[in-house]
């Protein structure tokens, strides 16, 4: 008899559940490519609300009108220094390249941004991630992020200048600042501030650990 047994197959399982999901709404992250999208979109719509050409752009940010389309397309994904070049010609603070398609007055009364609502702007082609902290709004004057620089990761070799201040904590990591023609690494503790007019950039030097920044810019042009 037992050569006749015929072996059962064990039943499927299902996956489990984790029981603390429930009652949670989940929210998914956009792809790569869809936050490029997004992004673009929010450009375009600053530029037509400020009634601007991309003729007239593209004189202002010395890039050119194809570079310009493809970015408001979706289809290039943008450094962080052409972004805070784009702002700045549109006259806004780069956070304003966060949140949802801007009214003609920008206006908004928000206070709080709970911890698992922040607005991410992710420049996934150069290592660099910036949460907005504070309320989004398009006419914000100051704002909060926290930065998240990959390994290498970086706002490019360029230089790059734009309206404002910004000062900052490293809360994780090392950090390279390059202001003017001078270069500092800042680690975990260490803090800093200058005039966003100088020529900047900054960097992860650090191949296998991410670096952490508090970082505030505010916009003080009009």
């Amino acid at each position: 008899m037992s050569g006749d047994k015929r072996m059962r197959k064990p039943a499927a399982t299902k996956p489990a559940r984790n029981g603390n999901t429930r009652g949670k709404k989940a929210t998914a992250k956009p792809t790569e490519p869809a936050m490029d999208v997004a992004v673009g979109r929010r450009i375009r719509d600053l530029r037509r609300v400020r009634q601007f050409s991309l003729e007239t752009v593209a004189a202002r940010t010395e890039l050119s009108i194809g570079f310009l389309s493809q970015i408001e397309r979706g289809l290039s994904s943008p450094s962080l220094r052409v972004l805070a070049t784009l702002a700045d010609v549109l006259g806004v603070g780069i956070a304003a390249l966060f949140g949802a398609s801007p009214s003609a007055d920008g206006a908004s009364d928000q206070v709080v941004t709970r911890g698992l609502q922040r607005p991410e702007l992710k420049l996934w082609r150069t290592g660099v991630s910036k949460q907005l902290l504070s309320p989004a709004s398009a006419d914000n004057k100051l704002n909060l992020f926290l930065v998240h620089l990959e390994p290498g990761g970086s706002t490019g070799d360029e230089l790059y200048t734009h309206d404002g201040e910004e000062a900052g904590l490293v809360l994780e990591g090392e950090m390279m600042l390059t202001v003017d023609s001078e270069t500092w690494s800042l680690k975990t503790g260490d803090s800093f501030r200058f005039a966003s007019r100088r020529p900047h950039r900054f960097s992860n030097p650090a191949q296998d650990a991410k670096a952490v920044v508090l970082w505030v810019n505010c916009v003080t042009g009009t």
